[in-house]
């Protein structure tokens, strides 16, 4: 097999540095596998739902699986991505801000991931430079081939170590200038490891202009002939559409991709992404997968309990027993991405409920200063969310918002800025502290009731200041959080820069704000709740990022329990 060898005589003729050579010390060649998808055509096909679903039937038969995501942006990190352009930023319990395909990922396989799990082009390159001004070059001139492959490939295998095997996703689409080395090395990974541990994926698009009536296969062609072009030949072809792809498409594909037509599978739009593995499943993806690497199920048992219990919960998707209108109160309202975990999360809690949730989306900034409007919009809903966010634009709206629910008994939810919000809401309305409000959006104010503390206010640079990750949270016996969570230690993800001010807590609280979640070790609240409400909590930390389709978040849960026992809709 050609490169059968060739890991021994990468490692044979590396110099004495780290970077120089692509296998970790430790690692044993063929003891894992790896999954490269890519994707052609445009961008946001779903190579990330793709990959998770394919990702979960493995796991189901038994197998270790370390999805990761490689991005070609510049950009270090996700955490200054506008929402606009890029979805939401998803935060992992190690603290990374990455892209909301990790989110999918740790959904479907229900993992807690890591920065080992997700890699920019800016934060690949900051790597590698800062190890050529440290001298581990040994003097030689840093190229793209053999440095910059070989770093890929060596965190690839790093990361295979310990586990079965690797789903690799590649951002954007082949023909983008800033995934050419990503693509030539795993054009090299395949070729040391030897063709039977690789398996390449390439999701495609296949057009169906209205004015033509019938599904064309042109462009999805091309992008397969860019990546062939590019020395990688698919093993399977998924086919992004509309509709069922059709047999005369998919012979096409196969004859010009040199696919065998089995492999080459519709992934057409069906009304649920949760049905996705069970449709590569019946396409025998996952077979075809297990063929090619030789490998066997480990456990037939666990794969027939694991995917009953998704066929159950799919079930419970699509045979809801009510209903609810949920209005989500934002500023990035006309991009659903913006919101993907909330979104997710309501569905799982939905199902576990049995409800239909109609999410209805209201933008703060056309509330302020229009009572009239305002009254309209959240009469209609049984429950509101104010989620996270940065500035201060619509946030007098969000004010708004939450001075009705919470004069009108509308269950409330508050994420991040949504419980900053509450506690500036509350402080001017319940306790008469006029101008009260964030540091962020006034730091000359006199009451800035949410703002930095003292300690924070020493560092320096964009992101110093954050309060990122998983964190511990110590929650008050007696407290409704208590009651939802079922203990007085929850670990939860965290994601903002400001805090309550220690100085405003008792006045608050003697108002009848309860603080039933802080920090173990410090003054630093992280739930609010009021008593005397149907349903009122503002959370800190963002729970979305911990729900999961079979272990709903049980805030969410309690949240949606509360909207469906509204009497007066």
């Amino acid at each position: 097999m050609p490169g059968s060898d060739i890991l021994k005589e990468v490692s044979s003729k590396t110099e004495e540095h780290e970077f120089f050579t692509p296998v970790p010390d430790g690692y044993e060649k063929g003891k894992a596998k790896y999954i490269i998808t890519f994707g052609t055509v445009i961008s946001g096909l779903g190579k990330g739902i793709f990959s998770s679903s394919l990702a979960k039937l493995l796991q189901s038969k038994g197998f270790k699986i370390q999805p990761i995501k490689l991005e070609g942006y510049l950009n270090v990190d996700s955490g200054t991505l506008n929402p606009f352009r890029h979805g939401e930023v998803f935060v992992l319990d190690d603290g990374l801000e990455c892209d909301m395909d990790l989110g999918t990922y740790e959904r479907y396989l229900d993992l807690d991931l890591s920065k080992s799990n997700f890699m920019t082009a800016g934060r690949l390159f900051t790597h590698i430079l800062s190890k050529e001004r440290k001298g581990s070059y040994l003097g030689r001139d840093v190229q793209f081939v053999p440095h910059v492959t070989g770093e890929i490939k060596r965190m690839l295998r790093k990361l295979a170590m310990g586990s079965d095997i690797v789903v690799v996703e590649i951002g954007g689409t082949v023909g983008d200038i800033e995934n050419q080395y990503y693509i030539e090395a795993m054009r090299e990974l395949a070729y040391e490891e030897g063709k039977e541990n690789v398996c390449f994926c390439c999701l495609t698009y296949v057009l169906e202009p209205t004015s033509l009536g019938e599904q064309k296969s042109k462009a999805a062609q091309q992008g397969i002939r860019t990546l062939l072009s590019m020395g990688v030949q698919p093993d399977i072809v998924v086919c992004r559409s509309e509709k069922p792809v059709t047999e005369k498409v998919r012979e096409k594909l196969s004859l010009f991709s040199n696919v065998p037509m089995s492999n080459v599978v519709s992934m057409h739009n069906c009304d649920s992404i949760y049905e996705i593995p069970l449709m590569i499943r019946d396409a025998d993806i996952d077979k075809v997968v297990m063929r090619l690497f030789g490998l066997k199920t480990k456990s037939p048992a666990r794969e027939k309990r694991e995917l009953a219990q998704w066929e159950d919960f799919i079930r419970q998707v699509r045979s809801p027993k009510g209903k609810v209108v949920v209005g989500i109160t934002g500023k990035y309202t006309w991009l659903r991405d913006a919101y993907a975990s909330i979104i997710k999360a309501l569905e799982h809690s939905a199902a576990k409920l049995r409800l239909e949730v109609e999410l209805r989306w209201i933008e703060t900034s056309e509330l302020e200063g229009n009572p009239k409007l305002l009254k309209e919009e959240l009469e209609q809903v049984c429950g509101i969310i104010v989620p996270g966010g940065f500035g201060r634009r619509g946030v007098e709206g969000k004010i708004n918002c939450i001075e009705f629910a919470r004069k009108n008994n509308i269950p409330y939810l508050g994420l991040c800025l949504g419980f900053q919000m509450a506690v500036i809401e509350f402080a001017r309305n319940a306790c008469g502290i006029q101008g009260a409000t964030s540091e962020e959006f006034d730091p000359s104010a006199k009451h800035q009731v949410i703002s930095l503390l003292p300690e924070q206010k020493k560092l320096e640079g964009l992101g110093g200041t954050m309060r990122l990750g998983g964190r511990d949270i110590l929650v008050k016996k007696g407290s409704r959080a208590h009651a939802i969570y079922g203990k007085t230690m929850i670990h939860e993800r965290f994601r903002h820069r400001y805090e309550v001010d220690p100085a405003y807590i008792k006045r608050l609280v003697s108002k009848g704000m309860r603080f039933s979640g802080k920090a173990p070790k410090y003054r630093i609240m992280q739930i609010l709740e009021l008593p005397n409400h149907p349903f009122f909590i503002g959370t800190q930390f963002h729970p979305e990022f911990t729900s999961r389709p079979l272990r709903p978040h049980p805030l969410f849960t309690g949240f949606l329990n509360a909207c469906s026992k509204r009497k007066d809709l």
